[in-house]
């Protein structure tokens, strides 16, 4: 990780939608999402909605504001079904991150260089490597498309916040190096079914421009992530 740089103000805004995580687990990742809202108001208000029940441990603004909704030592409700490696609870292993951003447009400077200073406080509270901060379609390839094809996974990288692919490396089997390195294969799926739902969910975190059937770049570049961060290694290391 960089050098540490100053934690961001953070406005606590406290949402009923909570509960305690269980079977006494502890955050060994975080999840990042979009909101996918008009502006961040309008998801403030959701988040701290009881009837929506829905929450998540941070907000931030494209301003940069960092509202806290949750106490990290609690379960909040922002993953949903899904799964990453052999964590299905996702929610309770896992601190959630919504930045407000509607899915079609960059997330501006300030808003990033918060939720970098955020994530380095998050990583350093609770011993959370790289590896384990991921966006919600990579534990919901299914049903999600967040923190989407905008977000700059590749500066999160190069400040320690998260892990990129090296270019040059030889194709593997696609499908078995992404379980390897984490994604899930649902219960029935068959094998080319399964490479249509993870393509998408990888090229968008890291080929975001990409176009086509799967070529050998995608195989080489999952058979790295899986060789270097092997899912259950960074499970047993958090």
């Amino acid at each position: 990780m960089s050098g540490a740089v100053a934690q961001p103000d953070i406005v606590p805004t406290p949402s009923p939608n909570f509960g305690p995580r269980r079977q006494g687990a502890l955050p060994d990742m975080v999840v990042l999402h979009y909101t996918a809202m008009e502006n961040a108001r309008t998801a403030l208000e959701r988040l701290c909605d009881a009837a929506a029940e829905v929450s998540a441990h941070y907000l931030i603004c494209e301003a940069g504001t960092v509202w806290q909704m949750v106490d990290e030592e609690q379960r909040a409700w922002h993953a949903g079904a899904g799964q990453w490696g052999d964590v299905r609870d996702v929610n309770s292993r896992s601190i959630g991150i919504e930045l407000a951003n509607t899915g079609a447009h960059p997330f501006p400077e300030p808003q990033m260089r918060a939720l970098e200073a955020l994530l380095q406080g998050i990583m350093r509270r609770w011993s959370i490597p790289a590896t384990r901060i991921i966006g919600h379609s990579d534990m919901a390839p299914d049903r999600k498309s967040d923190p989407g094809p905008r977000f700059d996974w590749q500066r999160l990288a190069l400040g320690g916040l998260s892990i990129w692919p090296r270019i040059g490396g030889e194709p593997g089997d696609f499908l078995q190096d992404a379980v390897r390195f984490g994604y899930a294969v649902p219960d029935g799926m068959d094998g080319d079914a399964a490479v249509d739902l993870i393509l998408p969910a990888f090229r968008q975190r890291f080929r975001p421009w990409a176009s086509g059937g799967l070529d050998a770049t995608d195989r080489a570049l999952m058979a790295d992530l899986a060789a270097r961060f092997p899912v259950d290694r960074a499970a047993r290391d958090a």
